[in-house]
């Protein structure tokens, strides 16, 4: 896999950037070719400009146009923040669970920190001294040699996406106001310990492994058709395990309990209008692709009802 450590400049995505980004690139395929004109269409500064770039790629919001002349706004870019989107304010927790899985999912070029961490840390907790050792370990197995520099702003960003930090007084800190994906409480704060090596106290983050009922029954059967896609797109069949522990699974994205994934693909045939069957026997626990159903349609009943 070609992952990515760096370009996000250590900024964590901000609540504007990708809806600024979608108008933006509908005005001009080509803003993020003039880094000063896209300072001024974006109101932000250079390393900013570089970043939004970022995660407009990460999230798919954008894709690049076939003859190489600028940005064109993805399907799934116009469908959340286009004039007519679902949420051109991202003020659904739908959406930021939509853009927590593109992030997470990247099969091209995943995000090191993201792909590593949802994926491999099969511990219930975790420290940023530890995970900082394990990544570094882990990009050299790949055979990357890594600053400790690009190693820690990348698993700061890592870390920045989901918990927002906090003042002496445990206020939020007004830079990371802007990181929408800390609604999710994906990671929590749990606790601290004494570092051994340093004798600092250092915070212990762990993931937050529950059914989340805020995931909609909609939203996992879209997430359960990307994955199978990106992932097993010749497999007329999953089995349970893939769906639930797999690399790049709902269960292992979502960090949702196995019992929490069982129990919605048992309700997966009406969630997803009968494009997918769950068959549960003594022998066999499996989901079959009953029929292709479209992308488009999947995310339009995420939000269907909704003002």
């Amino acid at each position: 896999m070609n992952y990515r450590y760096s370009g996000h400049d250590a900024f964590p995505c901000r609540y504007t950037w990708l809806p600024k980004a979608v108008r933006g690139l509908e005005a001009n395929e080509e803003l993020f070719s003039d880094e000063d004109a896209a300072m001024v269409a974006l109101g932000v500064g250079k390393n900013m400009v570089k970043s939004i770039r970022f995660w407009t790629d990460a999230a798919e919001i954008s894709s690049e146009k076939k003859n190489g002349a600028g940005l064109s706004v993805s399907e799934f870019g116009n469908q959340l923040f286009g004039n007519r989107g679902h949420d051109p304010f991202l003020e659904d927790i739908q959406t930021l669970w939509l853009i927590h899985w593109k992030f997470s999912t990247n099969v091209d070029q995943p995000l090191f920190a993201w792909h590593y961490m949802l994926n491999f840390w099969h511990r219930p907790d975790f420290t940023r001294a530890e995970t900082i050792i394990t990544l570094s370990q882990e990009a050299k197995r790949l055979g990357k040699l890594l600053s400790d520099i690009t190693l820690d702003h990348h698993f700061t960003t890592f870390l920045h996406t989901y918990v927002p930090t906090r003042g002496k007084k445990g206020e939020v800190q007004e830079d990371n106001l802007d990181c929408p994906l800390t609604e999710l409480k994906l990671i929590e704060k749990i606790g601290e310990r004494t570092h051994a090596d340093s004798n600092r106290r250092e915070s212990i983050y762990a993931f937050r492994v529950e059914e989340k009922p805020e995931i909609s029954p909609e939203l996992f059967a879209y997430c359960l058709d990307d994955y199978w896609s990106k992932w097993h797109a010749n497999e007329k069949t999953l089995s349970f395990r893939e769906v639930a522990i797999g690399e790049g699974s709902p269960g292992q994205v979502f960090k949702l309990p196995e019992q929490a994934v069982r129990d919605r693909l048992e309700h997966i045939e009406s969630n997803s209008a009968g494009a997918f069957i769950y068959q549960e026997s003594a022998a066999l626990q499996q989901v079959i692709r009953n029929k292709v159903t479209s992308q488009r349609n999947l995310i339009g009943k995420i939000y269907q009802g909704k003002v």
